[in-house]
């Protein structure tokens, strides 16, 4: 069971860091007889030859064979075209002058014309003219719709391009159709070439729903998502999809039909938190700036309104303070509004937005508390590598440093202990390592300045989260993470009542969200192959309701399992991770695509992953690993990734890969890495440093130089920069090695292909990281596609761009790893 409370430990202890084609592919083209007696087995273009006859597009000149080294005429690239399309025929033929209604190119041509496919000069076709190469993209891109996907096409001849066929030709660069440097346009484009673009073009748009699930359906927005039971426990606030954004909307409980009462087209609404029964606040990002606004809205839908209306402004919500009118609430938000590198408290007044400065940071403060009333009185501040706890009796006193913990050292406040009255002793809870290896979850007295208990602690793993009970004034339960997801029980009632809800569900993967002391609990349960449902529970009639899937049409049938696995580093280290394998495949000489998480101070966790099951479904075997440098597994496991970025980190993933490769399970000549963020950095090390271990490489978001990473840090992590250096490297004190371990100025040592995929406005890895790896293979004559998006930042977080980086993510894969054997 997953708890959800307050605030989450384990996110406190991660580090700051990211038209449909007629003609259906069932499988690679035939590799049976050749199809015409000219055109031998072992013929580039065979293949694909033989498919297009099989299916009834091309056909043999007049004396049986097919010529595929001459010229195709404008003629037969229509008729192709139209078999390709099963085009209807056309309500005229006398679309051009030049092609008679007798003529065998008659239907094709008008047909085509009329979907606006064809195209003529002064009212001619010339179907007995040679079709250049910069024709027949246009051809191509009007017949399947090709679009522009983001890539930054690049060729070198582009200058010498038809300027009406321009655009064109880049679609075929960036749909993969063609990846050549030079694409010499006005050559004239030979029968067997026509055929392979046209086979590439249908195959590439038929790859995704080739596997035992779609794209579409994994990519599909989820029907109800983010659910929040208001407090009278009357209605639901909840994420819907509308216009391909995720919007608010408020469904009453007992029924079905919710109402929205947003219209974000631009955006995609994130976090809601109701405030009151008839009051929510929500927030949205801004283009990928992690610039994030705060919004509150009337369950009616009336009164929306920005509260943090700033630009280049990151506002984050603190807690809420309660008042006797509605209009008086105030929420206590933390924003850089004074100073782009400091995250000062703000008082916003729900009603008029009046902000006022509440505590104005010190310069150095990372991380605020308050406490159970909403008063600011605890906070960690760093100093240099080391943190230290401040802390104030009350908010007329001024902050205190009262602790000061090693930089090897966690110690988080995550809740003051509920001790009213006026001579109560303030307490902490904290999570907590220092003096020992595994975080604990600790009270800590604020007066004598120590701990004075441990309420959990395990032998293998740091504590995850903890839920606490206002009501009781306790301590429910904790949780920890090993290959899953466990909890430790401390108070008998919520036990029972938990083991209760696990023989309902048959299904021990749940959480409550809200309050655990509500007689009507919200829960969500979920798995490894479902975006989860949402429950709500009566814990006095002990009755159990489902109210929403999130993703109903996905059948779990078709995904495929995903399992811990652990090894031993080539140094001792135990790795644990999880391996996801294709459904019903056997375990042998699988593709295999090794998966990095970001972070790097982040791990992957069992459960549900769109793009996991997106990768097994077209066949491929996904090794996700928790390397050194993982959370989760203690504080010597955690530091002993410090300055480790491509050396022991990178070990760890290698070993990975090498442990599956000797099991059999892994073909070694197709491997591929692909990552995002940390991870990003990891495949471009991957490929950079052991390059012949990988046929392919896809870098998300991923920085390239460390020493330009670390020059370009968003104000907001100012704080933290030796906290930075220290886990990636000084840049002074630790230049020769920061230099030697980045990936771009080492990109000659790259031997596989490999693609790039940025948003534009990432604050946390500038554009420049992936333009100058890019731009240092193209000094190389090395063509990477590089997919850039406008309006997005740390990865991608819109429906369209999200598909046309799988769609392209697949595509490439598919080519230079899976189908690698047959293609060679």
């Amino acid at each position: 069971m997953k708890i959800f409370i307050r605030k989450g430990i384990a996110s406190l202890l991660a580090a700051v860091w990211i038209a449909a084609v007629a003609v259906p592919i069932s499988a690679q083209a035939s590799s049976a007889a050749a199809a015409y007696e000219d055109v031998p087995a072992d013929y580039y273009a065979s293949q694909e030859i033989t498919w297009l006859k099989q299916k009834g597009i091309i056909q043999a000149e007049e004396d049986g064979n097919f010529h595929p080294d001459d010229a195709v005429t404008r003629g037969d690239a229509a008729v192709w075209l139209g078999k390709a399309l099963k085009v209807q025929k056309p309500k005229s033929l006398n679309g051009f002058t030049d092609v008679a209604e007798a003529s065998p190119y008659a239907e094709a041509v008008n047909a085509l014309k009329e979907r606006n496919i064809v195209q003529g000069d002064g009212g001619m076709y010339q179907p007995a003219s040679f079709l250049t190469r910069e024709q027949m993209a246009s051809l191509l891109v009007r017949a399947f719709q090709l679009k522009d996907n983001g890539i930054q096409a690049w060729l070198k001849d582009e200058g010498s391009i038809a300027k009406p066929h321009h655009d064109d030709v880049i679609r075929l660069k960036q749909n993969f159709i063609t990846e050549q440097l030079t694409f010499m346009p006005q050559e004239h484009v030979t029968r067997a070439q026509l055929v392979l673009f046209i086979y590439r073009t249908i195959s590439a748009q038929e790859e995704t729903s080739q596997g035992t699930v779609s794209l579409d359906d994994l990519l599909k927005l989820p029907d109800k998502a983010a659910l929040r039971l208001s407090p009278d426990g009357t209605k639901l606030a909840l994420l819907q999809p509308w216009e391909n954004r995720m919007n608010l909307y408020i469904q009453k409980v007992g029924e079905t039909q919710s109402t929205r009462i947003t219209s974000s087209k631009d955006e995609n609404i994130q976090s809601l938190y109701w405030i009151t029964d008839k009051v929510l606040i929500y927030s949205v990002d801004n283009g990928g700036t992690e610039n994030t606004h705060i919004h509150v809205v009337h369950a009616d839908g009336t009164g929306d309104k920005d509260l943090t209306p700033y630009t280049n402004v990151k506002a984050d919500l603190l807690d809420v303070r309660p008042a006797q009118k509605e209009e008086d609430f105030e929420l206590l938000v933390t924003m850089n509004k004074r100073d782009p590198k400091a995250m000062d408290v703000y008082r916003v007044k729900l009603g008029s937005g009046d902000t006022t400065l509440h505590v104005q940071n010190p310069g150095n403060v990372n991380y605020w508390q308050t406490d159970n009333w909403g008063q600011v009185r605890a906070a960690i501040a760093v100093d240099g590598e080391k943190t230290s706890l401040l802390y104030r009796q009350d908010e007329n006193k001024d902050f205190e440093k009262i602790a000061s913990f090693d930089a090897n050292d966690t110690f988080i406040p995550v809740m003051f202990t509920y001790n009213p009255g006026a001579n109560a002793i303030d307490q902490l809870y904290a999570a907590s390592n220092v003096g020992r290896d595994k975080v604990a979850l600790v009270t800590y007295d604020l007066s004598t300045k120590k701990e004075t208990e441990v309420i959990y602690v395990n032998d293998e793993v740091d504590i995850s989260n903890f839920i606490y009970s206002y009501k009781k004034r306790t301590i429910l339960a904790v949780s920890y993470e090993t290959d899953d997801v466990h909890l430790k029980y401390l108070d008998k009632e919520f036990e029972v009542m938990s083991r209760q809800i696990d023989d309902k569900l048959q299904n021990t993967h749940w959480g409550i969200i809200g309050s655990p002391d509500k007689d009507v609990l919200l829960l969500h349960a979920g798995g490894d192959k479902s975006y989860g449902s949402y429950y709500l529970y009566d814990r006095k009639m002990d009755k159990l309701d489902k109210i929403a899937d999130s993703n109903p049409n996905l059948d779990e049938k078709k995904l495929a399992d995903m399992k811990p696995i652990s090894f031993k580093s080539r140094d001792g280290l135990t790795i644990h991770g999880y391996l996801t394998l294709p459904k019903g495949a056997a375990a042998t000489k699988l593709p295999l695509v090794v998966n990095p998480h970001g972070g790097p101070r982040a791990r992957d966790s069992w459960g549900y992953s769109s793009e996991v099951q997106l990768l097994a479904s077209q066949g491929y075997a996904v090794l996700q690993l928790n390397f050194r440098g993982s959370t989760g597994y203690g504080k010597a496991f955690l530091h002993a990734g410090d300055k480790q970025w491509g050396q022991a980190m990178q070990n760890d993933i290698t070993d990975g890969v090498k442990w599956l490769i000797e099991r059999g399970t892994a073909d070694p000549e197709r491997v591929a890495i692909y990552g995002a963020s940390y991870g990003g950095y990891a495949t471009l090390a991957g490929m950079a440093f052991t390059p012949d271990l990988y046929a392919a490489g896809v870098d998300y978001v991923g920085p390239s130089g460390l020493l330009t990473f670390l020059n370009s840090m968003p104000p907001y992590w100012e704080i933290g920069r030796s906290q930075m250096y220290q886990q990636v490297g000084d840049p002074v004190k630790d230049k020769k090695m920061l230099e030697a371990y980045s990936p771009v100025l080492h990109a000659d040592q790259i031997k596989a292909p490999l693609m790039i995929a940025q948003g534009v406005n990432d604050p946390r890895v500038k554009r420049t990281e992936s333009d100058q790896m890019v731009t240092a293979l193209r000094k190389l004559d090395v063509d990477v596609p590089y997919m850039l998006k406008m309006s997005e930042g740390h990865g991608y977080s819109k429906l369209e761009n999200e598909r046309d980086f799988y769609q392209a993510l697949i595509h490439f894969l598919n080519k230079n790893v899976k189908n690698k054997k047959k293609a060679s």
